[in-house]
């Protein structure tokens, strides 16, 4: 009797895993569900910056799929300043990818990033994370409040830069006159000149001629403007 009762105590103790596996398995085509096992799972992971990175790609995850409360949540669990920025653009972006037609939506989200870039008290973290915050709001299609952001960070380099990009996103959606307007914002002329020259490069890539010129012309640098417009005139002949 007594081997009999231990005998049933193990097959049921050997039995539990394989529940518990089966109670917690998903469906592979059920996102949520296994979006749900990468975030139990992650904290398993003792090391902070491979723990950290899971959260970043999970938070992106989530975004992608318009669970952005979800993926917000996840910031406070990231401890490394860096990919705490890189885990606020990943959102950003994915979530203007979305293209949503309620413009109030991104209001709301971005106002929320920002209130997380807040909290970074890395200096050089924190200005990163508004620089992509005003690239996430230029890539919704948000040129005001991606020009208040850039506008209000304090660190002119970064400043600077955050326009530049912004510029750049605005010249790969074919909007010349926001391009120039986010570069008309820099301050230093060797910034604007660079502004001016990669967005000419793009438009020219892109085969937006006319705009690629506009935007040629208006480099000061009599070096870096006659590699812009021999970037057109290469273009145009092939």
């Amino acid at each position: 009797m007594k081997n009999h009762l231990l005998a049933c105590l193990l097959m049921t103790s050997l039995s539990l895993p394989t529940l518990a596996k089966a109670e917690s398995a998903c469906t592979v085509s059920d996102k949520p569900c296994v979006m749900k096992q990468i975030e139990m799972t992650a904290q398993q992971i003792e090391d902070k910056s491979w723990r950290d990175k899971v959260y970043r790609e999970l938070a992106k995850s989530y975004a992608s799929e318009n669970m952005t409360d979800k993926a917000i949540a996840l910031i406070a669990q990231i401890e490394t300043p860096d990919t705490k920025a890189m885990t606020i653009r990943g959102i950003g972006m994915a979530a203007a990818d979305l293209k949503w037609a309620d413009k109030t939506k991104y209001d709301s989200l971005f106002t929320t990033l920002k209130g997380e870039a807040v909290k970074i008290t890395h200096p050089p973290s924190n200005a990163i994370a508004y620089t992509y915050i005003a690239m996430a709001q230029a890539f919704a299609g948000d040129d005001k409040g991606a020009m208040a952001t850039a506008l209000g960070m304090e660190n002119p380099a970064l400043k600077h830069k955050a326009l530049a990009e912004t510029a750049e996103i605005q010249a790969e959606r074919g909007d010349l006159t926001q391009a120039l307007k986010s570069i008309e914002a820099i301050d230093s002329v060797a910034f604007k000149n660079k502004a001016y020259a990669t967005v000419a490069h793009i438009f020219t890539k892109q085969g937006q001629l006319d705009e690629a010129y506009q935007s040629a012309m208006k480099i000061e640098n009599a070096y870096k403007k006659t590699e812009a417009l021999q970037d057109i005139i290469n273009h145009d002949s092939k």
